[in-house]
Formats: structure tokens, C-alpha cells, sequence
């Protein structure tokens, strides 16, 4: 009888160690059973069942639209493809901005029905109370500053932030407040290299950058983008590592042309 080798898991903890020691974390999207197998299996340390879902899955312009009940469809679905990662929920927008108790709800709701390990949350001292209030429950929380998606009427763009002096200093001080406040890890997005390289230095919990240059604890990037099944988005932090969009349109082409000429199925593919 054979004895199956028992996975370490990833936790928080082992996020500040690879800090402490070091080594950079890598971070990718999944909103499905299927594509989180495959990333966890290669080895990756954190799935963030982000609400990018939006965009690269319902085919939404912003990450506004979706639901709470959403998101636990797609994390829920992620945990059961996993053994090895820590998953991270985004809270969608709408179900933590202003409301604390509303937060807690939002992120007991996760936890509960996903199985997921932790949530994610965007904005710094706005949103402080309802960070509280879910550490409270013993729900772990990863920050998110710089370019944040759910505000983009607010912001008018997805353009760089904190370029000018006061903004910076603004983001600064907001990551110390969530890493007093007991985040775990902070995501960094779209901001100047040298910015997040002087947050990543000024806290201790991991911090994890996407546009954010290499100065971080970490680096992630959508599934969708990085796999190049999205086509129209290309950013300069983003570097495809496949041309899968590419590459299916091809497969479904042939197989159009083989099912037309009787090509498919052959002998050796039929009972």
C-alpha cells in the first residue's frame, strides 16, 4: 500500500517567513476548479480569487457588477482544486465600504461557504473599522493600495497612482495603518518601483505588487492576462507567458475543418 506524501500548506505565517527569509511569493488569479488544479499543482504559493472575475469571466468593463454570492461561487469552486496554496477572496465591491457590520457579514459569508483561507479588501484608514471588525471574527485580511479597481469613477483612470508627492506619503502612511491594523500581506498596485520598494521596506508583513516594480515581497498577475487568453489588455507590468488565446482559436479551427470533412472521428476514435 502505497502512503501519499502529506502537502505543507501555505499559510499567512508562511508568507512573513518567506519575507523574513528573503524569498519572493508568487501570486496568481483563479476563479475555477480547472485552472486552480493546474496553477496549485505547479507550485504556486497564493490563488487570489480576485473579482477581476468580472472582467475576464462575465465579460463585465469594471470589477463593480459582481456579487457577493458570485465571488463564493468561483472561490468555492478554486478550494476544491486545491491542496497545496493559500486562497485569498476578493470582498466585491458594495459589500464592506462604510458598513463594518455589513463587512463582517460579507467575509463570515466567504469563509463559511467557500472554505477560503482569507479575504482581501481595497482601500487604507477608509476602510480601517470594517478591517477590524473582521479580525475580530479571526477572518485574516490582505490590503490593497495604489491603482484600486472598484474606485475607478472615483479615480477617472486606470493611470499610475501616487506619482505626486502627497498621494505617496498618503500610501505610505495608509500601509502602516493596515499592517498596525494586523493585515497579513498588502498588494500593491500600479504605483512607482521606488514607492513600493520604500513601503515594502517600512512594514513587515509581506507585501505583494502587481505594476509595482521588483522591489516587493512578491508579484501577481491575472491567469487570463499571464496565459494571454485576454488579448486587448496589455499593460506594461504584464508579461505573457503563453499566447493560449492564440493557440484555441487555432485548435477550434482545425477541429471545425476535420468535423466538415469527416476527418473526425476517425476508426481508432469511435466504439
Amino acid at each position: 500500500m502505497s502512503i501519499q506524501k502529506k502537502v505543507k500548506r501555505v499559510t499567512t505565517s508562511t508568507l512573513q517567513e518567506m519575507k523574513m527569509s528573503g524569498e519572493k511569493i508568487a501570486m496568481l488569479t483563479a476563479y475555477d476548479f480547472s485552472m486552480a488544479t493546474v496553477i496549485d499543482m505547479a507550485g504556486i504559493d497564493v490563488i487570489l480569487v480576485g473579482d477581476s472575475a468580472s472582467n475576464v469571466m462575465a465579460g463585465h468593463e469594471t470589477t463593480l457588477p459582481i456579487t457577493l454570492d458570485q465571488m463564493i461561487y468561483h472561490a468555492s469552486s478554486v478550494v476544491r482544486g486545491v491542496n497545496r496554496c493559500l486562497v485569498v477572496v476578493d470582498l466585491p465591491f458594495g459589500t464592506y465600504q462604510g458598513n463594518s457590520k455589513e463587512a463582517l457579514s460579507s467575509a463570515i459569508r466567504i469563509m463559511k461557504e467557500s472554505g477560503a483561507h482569507a479575504v482581501k479588501m481595497e482601500g487604507g484608514r477608509e476602510i480601517k473599522e470594517s478591517i477590524d471588525r473582521i479580525l475580530t471574527a479571526g477572518i485574516p485580511v490582505m490590503g490593497h493600495l495604489g491603482l484600486t479597481p472598484q474606485s475607478i469613477y472615483k479615480f477617472g483612470t486606470y493611470v499610475v497612482r501616487a506619482r505626486e508627492e502627497e498621494e505617496a506619503k498618503l500610501l505610505l502612511e495608509d500601509a502602516k495603518i493596515l499592517e498596525e491594523a494586523g493585515c497579513f500581506s498588502i498588494v500593491l498596485e500600479k504605483i512607482p518601483a521606488h514607492l513600493a520598494e520604500q513601503v515594502a521596506q517600512a512594514v513587515s508583513i509581506p507585501v505583494i505588487g502587481i505594476g509595482a516594480g521588483s522591489g516587493v515581497d512578491g508579484q501577481v498577475l491575472v491567469s487570463h492576462d499571464m496565459f494571454g487568453i485576454t488579448q486587448e489588455f496589455s499593460p506594461r507590468f504584464l508579461r505573457r507567458y503563453l499566447d493560449m488565446g492564440d493557440q484555441m482559436k487555432q485548435a477550434v479551427s482545425q477541429y471545425i475543418k476535420d468535423v466538415k470533412s469527416t476527418d473526425f472521428p476517425n476508426e481508432n476514435e469511435q466504439y
